[in-house]
């Protein structure tokens, strides 16, 4: 397990094209899983939750390659049904095979999953969208079982639009006899990303970016190369990075629609944001204001929480007071004890941050506590007089394809340093 060393104080500047988002390749490897064939996710990102897809895919009995952000998928010799247990808590978001596998092979048996602690991250909806496409559902020794000879479509409705439980219920309804449709769906990018990768490959949905979406089922599902869409999170961060550091930096082919939330904060704040259709550029004296009226987390199209922590990050030196309020994970703000002892003044109170800017941070040890929370850290680091030590850096590395050389690339002094 390896450390980030950053000495902070450089402005950054320079021009990234944004890896692949990691929210939407996740459930994309595992739709790969419907098509009896050979499928090419391209502009896929290096990063710990993609190899531990692409583990159980090889597991599962699929052969993959890969070549560069090139990714092969033959599931042609698909033999099991099963997943370990070792191999499900390498990421939370493992669950997302459970439908996959299931309308493939009409039985799937995966032990509960790992990843992150952000608090209860409960599967019910999963469940209860796999149940009422028809499955049964047990669970024997901590694994939960699905069987169904063949699923049939029906309405389903989420009593909260969950990511996970939408696209478990696209993936399961794709093979599914009939018409599923599913109502009060996510709305995110990656759900679109989804349904666009499996309409390439044959089926038939539509309604994706809207609460209701409709599939048709049964449709023979063909072998199809896919582009992954750019990480709204990722580009995020980045600007985080430079509002805070000060200087200039452009995003290259990226969808600005897709965090429109982030860079509007980021205008309040006082950055300079100019878009040129699929670019942005944005301009930054590293002196921010406090942003008002307060920042909330909602499920999109509102602020999404996983860019909440590096906006804090990007705020703690601002002029005045900004508030944060995290409506999604009860434990988002672990991170936020590691900014205080690089200087940060943050008061907490339940889902409530109050973030008061200082004149200065200062390099210190620190610990990644999850995979946003580690990346806010980095931000904050590059803010701070001195040198700051990341360790737990495998957390940043589930998301982040070696940011390390990224942010070089902009002029940040920062190294990785193997354990």
């Amino acid at each position: 397990m390896g450390k980030l060393k950053i000495h902070g104080g450089h402005t950054l500047e320079g021009s990234l094209q944004v890896q692949g988002a990691k929210n939407s390749v996740l459930p994309i490897l595992a739709a790969a899983i419907l098509v009896r064939g050979e499928s090419l996710l391209q502009n896929c990102p290096d990063l710990k939750d993609v190899d531990a897809a692409l583990s159980i895919l090889r597991y599962l009995g699929c052969t993959v390659t890969r070549t560069g952000s090139d990714v092969h998928i033959d599931s042609t010799t698909l033999t099991r049904h099963d997943v370990p247990d070792e191999l499900m808590r390498e990421m939370r978001s493992s669950v997302i095979f459970l439908g996959a596998i299931l309308g493939r092979t009409g039985e799937a048996t995966l032990s509960l999953p790992g990843g992150c602690e952000l608090g209860p991250r409960p599967i019910d909806l999963h469940l209860e969208a796999l149940r009422t496409l028809g499955a049964t559902l047990e669970e024997v020794g901590g694994n939960i079982v699905c069987r169904a000879n063949q699923l049939v479509g029906a309405p389903i409705y989420l009593t909260s639009p969950s990511v996970g439980a939408t696209e478990n219920a696209m993936l399961a309804a794709v093979l599914a006899h009939g018409e599923t449709v599913i109502t009060n769906a996510a709305r995110e990018p990656e759900i679109v990303d989804l349904q666009n990768f499996l309409v390439a490959a044959g089926a038939e949905i539509s309604g994706a970016g809207t609460p209701t979406i409709t599939i048709q089922g049964g449709r023979e599902m063909r072998p199809v190369a896919y582009r992954i869409m750019p990480d709204r999170i990722v580009a995020a961060t980045y600007l985080s990075a430079v509002a805070l550091t000060g200087g200039r930096l452009e995003l290259r082919d990226i969808v600005p629609e897709h965090f429109e939330t982030v860079i509007h904060a980021l205008r309040i704040a006082g950055c300079e944001i100019t878009l040129h259709g699929q670019d942005l550029t944005l301009t930054s004296t590293g002196r921010l204001e406090a942003i008002s009226p307060p920042v909330m987390t909602r499920p999109y199209p509102g602020f999404p929480t996983d860019a909440q922590p590096c906006l804090v990050a990007a705020s703690v030196k601002s002029k005045g007071t900004t508030v944060f309020i995290e409506n999604i994970f009860q434990n988002r703000y672990r991170y936020v004890e590691e900014l205080c002892r690089m200087g940060a003044d943050i008061k907490l109170e339940g889902r409530v941050a109050v973030v008061t800017g200082v004149d200065r941070l200062v390099g210190t040890s620190v610990s990644a506590t999850d995979l946003r929370g580690g990346a806010a850290l980095v931000v904050a680091a590059l803010g701070a007089e001195g040198e700051t030590l990341i360790s737990e850096v495998d957390h940043i590395d589930r998301g982040y394809d070696d940011i390390a050389a990224t942010l070089r690339t902009l002029g940040a002094d920062i190294v990785y340093i193997e354990s």
